[in-house]
């Protein structure tokens, strides 16, 4: 049986007021301060709004988290390193950095030079502190803000709703943040496509004027060049690689941080049915980055520049070109050929893996029930078809792949000897010199490769292009704390509880699991919730704890509708039981204090003996520190 009761035994009570001065025994500079910067600007902020779901730190918030925590409150952030004399007043205030994991928040400067500060030591009110003393413990990091403006209702009607702009997009928008690295990038890739001319001219000139003329000082001088040519080339390569593999490990940081905090933020009428298949598309994301991680980046970059050895080669002999270009023109033409089958084939190896994935969660969660009812073998046949069809699948879309790189590798070749049949005609009515030719050779093959890397990289575009399709569908779902909207903060509540002919359907069911539901519940009174299975007694409970929504009517908690409560403040103040409770990997003590990771000894205790755990953890010889 569910129940959702207010707190009102002593060790609860305990549990609650540890939760609720929490400000007190577990201070946190800079998140008070950024929650007052906030309020200076006039947006609504506390500290479960803004720091509810971020990875803190023992706890605590890091500056590196502080403008995720603003952009919640509506905010737009700046980080800087700046001296003190170097901050404008203009863009006051402003959140400081102090010396020992301290903050505050500068409001501007009196008439006689001294500094008016927002301690979070010293409660509401400003203080002055002398610009040395000031400047002794400041850190040197400084965080403006300001808020983000935001069209409202009447301009609807106005003109077209503008589209988001590129940096606002959770996948494009961590690309945009690294674009001086690809910028970078980019000139390292145009020296080392100009540093790919000097192999090819240094062979032209040794065949047409060295070995001719006998020439040993020429070829030592043209030989130092070109060995201090392929040394930048080395260093520029290295270089290149290393600025792709830092802002790709930038991203996927940034990507994989947003795609879980988009998840835990879910609203729980929006979570697939499937948790095996679910998990199935976040891995996606695997795919999308090791998409971007991958030589994709370089090729496509290096793409462009195989113009640039078509111009050197039609320079040299206009005659030869022809066959690069022919053989360029069909290799891009066969990719784009085959990109809809592969596009299809990644789609259902997609959809087959996901299945997969999903056969795997259920037995594993469920492998008591499996063995118990003597399913071993429905399931392992399950598992063997839906294995059977994928690997079929991947044979079709390797053999595709596989077909296109040959064509490509004969494509190559084919152009390599109609530019030496070419280039021998040319040579013998003395339109071309050997060493032209020998250049020639080399640059056909710098100039077919992008193609050639394109056509191997279709097979891994169509595997991102599926998963990124299934990560769009995951931000676009609904979370409980909507960009914009600004929650009531109650920091203590009593515990009134009363639902208001509430109907509660869920998702994807015809019929409807509450219909009309009405009662109240006083602070302090005890109430047991009795029925059979499939009643609604789960389903009530959710809905006082806030992790659904009614479809009609209301639930509200102190005379205030639960959908304008602040769900952290919501689940600091209620407690809950669910039938199924969930353990995870740790200690004991780390299970305990999962919502509360910085509760002391006392806390952990009290709450142990609410459970009915002290005499088990005593006997344990590990105690609180057991393994789970």
């Amino acid at each position: 049986m569910s129940q959702a009761t207010p707190q009102d035994t002593a060790p609860a009570t305990k549990a609650a007021t540890l939760r609720l001065r929490e400000d007190l025994i577990h201070p946190d500079p800079l998140l008070d301060c950024l929650v007052e910067l906030c309020r200076l600007h006039g947006q609504a902020a506390t500290r479960a709004s803004l720091s509810a779901a971020l990875p803190l730190r023992d706890g605590r918030l890091t500056i590196e988290l502080a403008e995720r925590a603003a952009a919640r409150a509506g905010m737009t952030t700046r980080l800087q390193r700046l001296p003190l004399a170097g901050i404008d007043a203009a863009a006051l205030p402003a959140l400081l950095v102090l010396a020992d994991n301290k903050a505050c928040v500068l409001l501007g400067w009196d008439e006689e030079g001294q500094a008016r500060v927002l301690l979070p030591e010293t409660g509401q009110g400003s203080a002055s502190l002398p610009r040395d003393e000031l400047a002794a413990r400041y850190s040197g990091v400084v965080l403006f803000a300001r808020p983000h403006f935001r069209f409202d209702a009447r301009t609807e009607s106005a003109a077209a709703r503008p589209k988001p702009l590129p940096s606002a997009h959770w996948f494009w928008g961590a690309f945009l943040e690294q674009r001086f690295v690809y910028r970078d990038v980019l000139w390292a890739a145009l020296l080392v496509n100009l540093f790919a001319l000097a192999f090819p001219m240094f062979s032209m000139n040794v065949y047409d004027r060295v070995v001719p003329n006998n020439a040993v000082e020429t070829l030592w001088a043209l030989a130092i060049g070109v060995v201090l040519i392929l040394g930048a080339d080395l260093f520029m390569r290295l270089l290149r690689g290393r600025f792709v593999d830092e802002a790709s490990a930038r991203i996927d940081v940034r990507i994989s941080a947003t795609l879980m905090e988009r998840v835990l933020g879910m609203r729980l009428e929006q979570r697939p049915e499937s948790v095996g298949s679910f998990a199935s598309n976040l891995r996606g994301f695997e795919q999308v980055r090791d998409f971007i991680a991958s030589g994709t980046v370089t090729a496509l970059i290096d793409l462009p520049f195989a113009l640039l050895f078509v111009i050197v080669i039609a320079w040299i002999s206009p005659w030869l070109v022809l066959p690069v270009v022919v053989a360029a023109v069909l290799v891009l033409l066969m990719g784009w050929v085959l990109q809809h089958r592969l596009h299809e084939l990644s789609q259902t190896t997609w959809r087959a893996g996901a299945q997969r994935n999903a056969t795997l969660v259920e037995s594993l969660t469920g492998i008591e029930t499996i063995k118990a009812q003597g399913a071993e073998s429905v399931v392992q046949a399950r598992w063997e078809r839906a294995n059977a069809f994928l690997a079929a699948t991947g044979v079709k879309m390797r053999g595709v792949s596989s077909t296109a790189m040959y064509l490509t590798g004969f494509l190559t070749q084919a152009t390599t000897v109609a530019i030496v049949i070419i280039g021998v005609h040319l040579i013998a009515e003395r339109q071309l010199t050997m060493g032209a030719l020998i250049a020639v050779s080399m640059l056909s093959g710098r100039a077919l490769a992008p193609a050639g890397q394109v056509i191997g990289l279709l097979m891994q575009y169509q595997g991102a292009r599926t998963a990124m399709t299934s990560l769009e569908q995951i931000m676009a779902k609904p979370v409980e704390r909507p960009a914009g909207e600004t929650f009531i903060h109650r920091p203590q509540l009593h515990g009134e509880i009363e639902f208001r002919n509430v109907h509660f359907a869920y998702p994807n069911r015809k019929d409807a699991a509450l219909e009309g539901i009405s009662f109240k519940i006083a602070p302090g009174e005890r109430v047991a919730l009795i029925g059979r299975v499939g009643s609604g007694k789960s389903t009530i409970q959710r809905l006082v704890m806030g992790l659904y929504q009614p479809t009609d009517g209301a639930v509200l908690l102190d005379g205030i509708d639960l959908r304008q409560l602040d769900p952290a403040d919501v689940r600091r103040n209620l407690g809950c039981v669910s039938q199924d409770v969930m353990l995870f990997y740790g200690s004991l003590r780390e299970n305990i204090t999962l919502g509360l990771p910085y509760a002391d000894d006392s806390a952990v205790l009290a709450a142990a003996d609410t459970a009915g755990l002290s005499e088990f953890v005593n006997r344990h010889p590990r105690g609180f520190d057991m393994p789970v």
